[in-house]
């Protein structure tokens, strides 16, 4: 796979995922949308990745679409949302596969979105979420009208979304919006160790409670009770809960195999 805005690797069961435009602060070009989204799949792929790492290169985690890249008068926001966005965001949420979403900057716009998306999200304590689109006279796209509302409240939704304020990573903890915060020195050893675990999680139960909570969003609870029981099924059925069992039992701790 030939990547030329994105940076890959795996290592022990943890994959990263690195947008590295630096010198346009990550923002989303046509191609770097198209590499992130063969990146993710290549991992989904992958039987030797079991959590993904996005982040950015550089200052910047990402600073949403790049507007030289839309220059012009006719642009076509129909074509680059169904063609492009779109199908990034409903793909990382149905990846069966945790996906931490390193915040090393800014997540602006689109970048905000793309870290709303992720199932993990730890923040440099210097970095910000900005939902910017208000600024050019644009409206939120890229899910961030389906994420924030979830995440931090209707009315705080609202405030964020019309008046594009700047949320610091202590403001986005403590409204809910992301789950830890580290200092500079300290981001890669908590990622490492959030990364860590997952990647000697039970990889095949991490992915049905992922689809699991992504379904309740929009399920009565008939339909969660219903799902919870054929997940089980599904669960009950794995090498890992058998391993679990046997760990308990034999007072160890578990070995899992991600299968």
């Amino acid at each position: 796979m030939n990547l030329n805005t994105i940076l890959y690797q795996t290592n022990a069961g943890i994959t990263t995922i690195t947008l590295n435009r630096q010198d346009r602060f990550n923002a989303f070009s046509g191609e770097m949308r198209k590499e992130l989204l063969a990146a993710l799949q290549k991992a989904n792929d992958d039987k030797e990745c079991r959590v993904i790492v996005l982040t950015g290169e550089g200052k910047a985690f990402c600073a949403g679409q790049d507007l030289k890249d839309i220059e012009g008068d006719q642009v076509d926001f129909v074509s680059i949302l169904k063609n492009g966005y779109n199908p990034l965001i409903q793909y990382m949420r149905d990846l069966p596969k945790p996906i931490i979403g390193r915040i090393n900057g800014v997540a602006a716009g689109a970048g905000c979105s793309l870290a709303l998306a992720c199932d993990f999200i730890i923040a440099d304590r210097q970095a910000s979420f900005v939902e910017a689109f208000v600024s050019i006279g644009l409206v939120l796209d890229s899910g961030s009208s389906y994420f924030l509302p979830r995440l931090v409240g209707s009315a705080r939704a609202f405030e964020l979304a019309t008046m594009g304020n700047k949320l610091t990573a202590d403001q986005a903890l403590d409204w809910g919006m992301i789950n830890r915060v580290a200092d500079t020195v300290a981001l890669d050893e908590e990622v490492m160790k959030v990364a860590t675990g997952y990647a000697n999680a039970p990889t095949q139960a991490i992915g049905m409670i992922k689809k699991m909570l992504n379904d309740s969003m929009h399920s009565s609870l008939k339909e969660v009770l219903a799902d919870e029981t054929n997940y089980q099924k599904l669960a009950g059925q794995t090498f890992d809960f058998k391993e679990g069992v046997s760990a308990f039992l034999e007072k160890r701790t578990p070995i899992f195999k991600g299968c």
